[in-house]
């Protein structure tokens, strides 16, 4: 499949047409596909670990990765886009805006690529693509899909090394299509195999299709990685 497939095409292969016809929308947006995703809705729960993660997910937060707080019925918007990036790769933004009770708002940056090398989607995570993560994809009988995230890798400047696990967290995310609301719906969960549950959120939300235009400098990384 050529890049103008878009990226998760290109992942799914055959499987792409098992998803909702909804989630094939909003996962088809590539540089080919003509139109932006931008999802507004609310998360009714996001919650954290126990005190001793907040550390690692403060940590995280200054790099738009996780964030310490916890809340319930948060409103949050989701941005994708798509472009080709500064090594000529497709790739599609996916970033959450969450407004807060405290009134601040937090941020997930991920942006996403399609590695031929790898086999699959590269994610990489925050603000500077500091982590690149490969996502194992599967589509459910009832047409969601389903993300798990599996290597990491991290790249800064000159070093490069793969994340141990046992330091990091894996996530689990899972997007559906209800029919009878007409909403779609988003649980992840972030676990560590040793101290387990770190962080996650769940909640609902409806989409708009702009025609794709010039993407906001505001959701690109700060920092490209060329390194998969």
């Amino acid at each position: 499949m050529s890049r103008g497939q878009g990226i998760f095409r290109r992942a799914l292969g055959e499987d792409f047409a098992r998803l909702h016809p909804q989630l094939q929308k909003r996962f088809g947006v590539g540089v080919a596909s003509g139109y932006s995703c931008i999802g507004r809705g609310t998360m009714h729960r996001i919650r954290r670990g126990p005190w001793w993660t907040v550390p690692f997910l403060t940590l995280g937060s200054f790099r738009n990765i996780m964030f310490p707080e916890s809340g319930e019925n948060v409103p949050f918007r989701i941005d994708n886009h798509a472009y080709l990036d500064g090594f000529d790769r497709e790739t599609v933004t996916f970033v959450r805006t969450m407004d807060l009770p405290s009134g601040r708002s937090r941020r997930f940056d991920a942006t996403m690529i399609y590695s031929a090398a790898r086999g699959g989607i590269v994610d990489y995570l925050g603000s500077h693509q500091h982590l690149a993560v490969d996502l194992d994809l599967a589509v459910t009988d009832d047409g969601a899909l389903k993300l798990k995230s599996s290597e990491q890798r991290f790249y800064e400047g000159p070093v490069g090394f793969r994340f141990p696990l046992a330091f990091s967290g894996v996530a689990e995310l899972t997007e559906r299509y209800d029919d009878e609301r007409g909403v779609f719906t988003i649980d992840l969960e972030v676990r560590n195999r040793l101290l387990g549950f770190l962080f996650g959120y769940r909640g609902e939300f409806t989409c708009d299709y702009p025609e794709a235009a010039t993407t906001p400098s505001a959701v690109k990384p700060r920092r490209e990685e060329r390194r998969e």
